[in-house]
């Protein structure tokens, strides 16, 4: 325990402790106007089909997008991308409510809802990648760096649990266009701040060393689909857990219910700093895609409230260290020069994958019952196993110093733990 403290003690050197306070709120938004955004079209409109394309909207925009404001991040600096991104996104969340208040047509929805998603400036991908380069410039450790990647992935499930939280209770006491209001408040002031915290010109002129575009491993794509699959899961989770909740009259309780198990998956990434660094990131990844299978499964036969709370508080045991594994992956095997691109890419399919997973089993849930969106959730958890089993490449990985990218000139790279077994 101590020596885990120890670590976070020195990301927290790193970073300073503004910086991760201004990112965890710059990227609460992210969390809030995805289900914002259909709570408002919904009340405004009278129609779910109407609501269900202006989120739909917003999520195909910041899958589309963010992997290219990633790439924009690598190539011109962050400061200049996020400064740019978070005013445009205020910009386009407010558009949203505006027009959405003055009952414009769908088309105008949809299309202020892909400005919005487009927009996103990407603060939890870049807030990682961020940290990861400052660790190798400064040549921390190993555990620092794996230390790194479990508090950001820490920041991103509170805010994934927090923000929805936030949507709701505006909706019940005022309004969601209170939430979406907020979202757009943050991030002008706290996308700003990030975007001109003197730790983004480190980076810049770190990465500006490095060549700026690099062939992948094949196993990178690999990676990015599981990330994919981890949305598809959460996507139908949600769904399942609606479904489940409302068929047991207990309707209120869903949000409750879905933050248990994203207090749990937190406190699970924390934890992976406590990992050996011996221990190959292959077969973390392996044994990770193995829990979500085994304790997804139990879901299929769930019938309570009680047993619903217990199945997905345990199953959240999961899903941060395959989060964080495939993060650390992905930080081993990509050129330093197209860090920000790749992280932006993880998140966009985590995006991509939940809305496609809960438009699919949300209307499957609606025909069949919980069970049909929750054995979505298997199909996607095996799917995900079935990758870490049979992907190769995983150590073709490169060190920091090799690309220039991340490692401050004269500073020897760390020493690094192994990607295969």
């Amino acid at each position: 325990m101590a020596g885990s403290l120890q670590t976070y003690r020195n990301v927290l050197a790193l970073t300073g402790p503004v910086l991760p306070v201004i990112s965890f709120l710059g990227r609460l938004p992210t969390a809030m106007c995805q289900l914002g955004s259909v709570l408002l079209v919904a009340e405004t409109s009278g129609s779910l089909a109407t609501a269900g394309l202006a989120g739909g909207a917003l999520a195909a925009g910041q899958t589309v997008a963010g992997p290219l404001l990633g790439r924009a991040a690598d190539r011109y600096g962050q400061r200049t991308v996020v400064l740019a991104a978070a005013i445009a996104n205020a910009a386009a969340v407010t558009g949203l409510v505006l027009a959405a208040l003055a009952h414009l047509p769908t088309g105008w929805l949809a299309l202020l809802g892909a400005l919005a998603g487009a927009s996103v400036p990407q603060v939890g991908p870049l807030a990682r990648s961020r940290t990861v380069a400052l660790a190798h410039r400064s040549g921390a450790d190993e555990r620092t760096v794996a230390g790194a990647l479990s508090f950001e992935g820490t920041l991103d499930e509170i805010s994934f649990v927090l923000g929805p939280a936030f949507v709701g209770l505006a909706a019940a006491l005022a309004q969601p266009a209170a939430a979406l209001l907020t979202a757009a408040a943050l991030l002008a002031v706290c996308g700003t701040a990030f975007a001109l915290h003197p730790t983004a010109r480190q980076v810049t002129a770190a990465r500006r060393t490095g060549a700026a575009r690099t062939r992948l491993p094949g196993a990178v794509y690999a990676l990015r689909v599981t990330m994919a699959l981890q949305g598809a899961m959460f996507g139908a989770s949600q769904a399942g857990i609606t479904a489940l909740t409302g068929q047991l009259g207990r309707a209120s309780q869903t949000g409750l219910v879905y933050a248990a198990m994203g207090v749990m998956s937190a406190a699970a990434g924390l934890a992976m700093v406590a990992v050996p660094e011996w221990l190959a990131l292959r077969t973390r990844w392996r044994t990770a895609t193995a829990a979500l299978v085994v304790l997804s499964v139990p879901l299929l036969f769930v019938h309570t409230l009680l047993g619903l709370y217990a199945t997905v508080t345990v199953l959240g045991v999961a899903y941060a260290p395959h989060l964080i594994t495939v993060f650390g992956l992905t930080e081993r095997l990509v050129p330093a020069g197209r860090l920000a691109e790749s992280m932006a890419f993880l998140t966009s399919g985590i995006v991509g994958g939940q809305a496609l997973a809960l438009a699919l089993s949300g209307r499957l849930a609606q025909d069949h019952g919980a069970v049909a969106a929750f054995a979505v959730m298997v199909v996607a958890a095996t799917l995900c196993a079935v990758l870490a089993w049979s992907v190769r490449g995983l150590g073709e990985g490169r060190a920091h110093a090799a690309t220039g990218g991340a490692v401050a000139p004269g500073v020897p790279a760390a020493p690094r733990a192994p990607v295969d077994s």
